[in-house]
């Protein structure tokens, strides 16, 4: 075996390249099971990111369910997701470009089901009593800010029926299996669906409108999701009620507990369509759940509250459905060593079926850093979390006594997550002989409630901090060269790459992708659902405008003293150029 050559930390030859990469990696996301046949998304990069849907029949043979130049995506909240249903072998989807539902028969071509209006739609539930869909629908016909409803639209003939509305924002309709219940989640400015939501029940009667509705869970201080009735009509839901976001249902008109925990089986609705649990039965639920920042599968007796352990290689588990009938789970799952890929799971028999990989990367594992959960101490006496990929190539050594450099990643959101999963752009930097640590500051997602709301008030604080220790953390427990110590990220996390640059002198360079640098402009300009979200993570503006200019690196460029480079997109509708 040949020695490693003796080079200095980050100027190591590495075989994972800019090009790897983007080439040949295709996204996936939302799965679906209709019987024994899966469909998930593909974003394909070689056809402009086209979001495609894919259908793999018991036989093997996948197929793509829609042709160029359609594309499965919808932008209600911007952010999308929900963007297909399917029921029967039909599948109906939000086209990108037009923002219309299409209905896709068995062996057919995209027929346009609703009107090109100004409408886009997401969410989607199959009313098969009525003959419709149920879905969230965001009207952008008026001059104003986006109105937002749940609709019901005619499977024959696309007509629009308003169903629920009033409130500023609503998700996941689910029509009970027997068809005479609705159920739904809705809030208001300024929460978003992490802060504060309620969970509603109507009946429907013969005409499918909704009536007696009631709230069952939620409110200003409690977070609901994922809402769905269980093979036998009972309603289950995910609340965070008790600081955690845990599994819970409805019988005999009282919310039952179903597995106490200090553990997240739920998310940050960013998306719509996002699913951490799924039936196998009336009284058996896999789940996938969080803890210490890290997934795992489990199975959960609804009546004796067991929660067994699946044991897959994965570390990240995302879209999951179930086939009740047959027991069969599918889902998109990750690692540290293995790419994103679509997954099915027969729980009876232990058997698991790759469907399809995000890539064919055939990567030598001495090429790959494995992360290391860290936990550090950081302002307030508090600990913060996050994972260290130190420096890994099995061709290279670093001359003795060398440290390596250290490249701290601030994650989006902010309300969101970093994962231990595979993930090349990492890989390419550690290969090379940088060491990474990619940091779940205070304000992200898998620690809890009361974790999730350090941020509040404290955003450009809270994280800037928890970076800048996490890097000093590691430099002085002799990791990494604390003379060598780097910030990037992008969006809200370019926000607090910029913040760390202009307010702290931890860090010699930094790269802001597609960053906040205004916090005020963003107040003012981005789109509705957003709209109101710096309240809580800064403050009421312009009320204190004071704060957000207190707080914006942009008024702060005396502060940079050490290089950075900007990556800024001109059609951004999220963070304005």
């Amino acid at each position: 075996m040949a020695q490693p050559e003796v080079a200095p930390y980050g100027s190591w030859s590495s075989p994972i390249s800019s090009d790897l990469i983007v080439e040949g990696v295709v996204g996936l996301k939302e799965t679906a099971l209709d019987g024994d046949d899966a469909y998930w998304i593909e974003s394909r990069p070689g056809e402009g990111g086209r979001s495609v849907i894919v259908h793999r029949p018991p036989d093997g043979h996948a197929r793509d369910v829609i042709p160029q130049p359609f594309n499965a995506r919808t932008r209600v909240h911007e952010y999308g997701g929900g963007d297909f249903v399917v029921d029967g072998g039909t599948v109906f989807f939000s086209n990108f470009e037009d923002q219309r539902l299409y209905a896709v028969r068995p062996g057919g071509e995209p027929e346009p089901l609703t009107a090109e209006i100004g409408h886009r739609y997401a969410n989607m539930a199959v009313d098969a009593a009525r003959d419709r869909l149920v879905a969230v629908r965001e009207d952008h016909t008026g001059s104003g800010e986006p109105v937002n409803e749940i609709v019901g639209i005619g499977l024959s003939d696309g007509a629009e029926r308003v169903l629920v509305s009033g409130t500023d924002f609503y998700s996941s309709p689910r029509v009970s299996p027997d068809g005479r219940s609705l159920a739904w989640l809705a809030w208001d400015h300024p929460n978003m669906p992490w802060d504060g939501t309620e969970l509603w029940t109507a009946g429907l009667g013969e005409d499918g409108v909704p009536v007696g509705a009631e709230v069952i869970a939620g409110g200003p201080d409690e977070s609901v999701f994922q809402p769905e009735w269980s093979p036998d009509g009972t309603l289950h839901f995910v609340s965070d009620r008790t600081g955690w976001w845990n599994l819970y249902r409805v019988r005999g008109g009282a919310v039952e507990p179903l597995c106490p925990m200090e553990a997240e089986f739920g998310l940050p609705g960013w998306a719509f369509g996002m699913s951490t649990y799924a039936f196998l039965s009336p009284t058996r639920i896999a789940c996938a759940l969080i803890e210490g920042g890290v997934f795992r599968l489990g199975a959960l007796d609804t009546e004796t509250g067991e929660l067994a352990e699946v044991e897959t290689p994965y570390s990240v588990v995302s879209s999951l459905h179930s086939d009740a009938a047959s027991g069969g789970l599918l889902f998109i799952a990750g690692s540290p060593t293995q790419s994103s890929s679509v997954v099915r799971l027969d729980l009876g028999t232990g058997e698991r079926e790759v469907l399809r990989r995000s890539g064919d990367l055939k990567i030598d594992p001495g090429y790959l850093s494995a992360p290391e959960t860290v936990e550090f101490p950081t302002e307030g006496g508090l600990t913060a979390h996050g994972f260290f990929y130190p420096p890994a190539n099995k061709d290279h050594a670093a001359p003795g006594g060398e440290l390596p450099p250290l490249l701290v990643l601030s994650h989006g959101g902010p309300t969101a997550m970093t994962l231990p999963n595979l993930d090349l752009e990492i890989q390419h930097r550690t290969s090379r002989g940088f060491a990474v640590l990619d940091v779940n500051y205070g304000g992200s997602t898998g620690y809890g409630r009361e974790y999730r709301q350090r941020l509040d008030g404290m955003w450009g604080v809270v994280d800037v901090d928890d970076c800048a220790n996490g890097a000093e953390y590691l430099a002085e427990k002799g990791l990494v060269d604390g003379d060598r110590l780097l910030i990037a990220g992008g969006s809200a996390g370019g926000y607090t790459t910029l913040c760390a640059l202009a307010f702290r002198d931890t860090f010699a360079a930094g790269a802001s992708h597609y960053g906040v640098s205004d916090a005020a402009a963003l107040a003012e300009e981005t789109h509705k659902f957003e709209s109101r979200y710096l309240e809580r993570l800064i403050g009421p503006y312009p009320e204190r405008a004071d704060l957000y200019r207190e707080r914006s690196p942009i008024h702060h460029t005396e502060g940079l003293s050490c290089p950075v480079i900007f990556f800024q997109g001109l059609e951004d509708e999220v963070v304005p150029p």
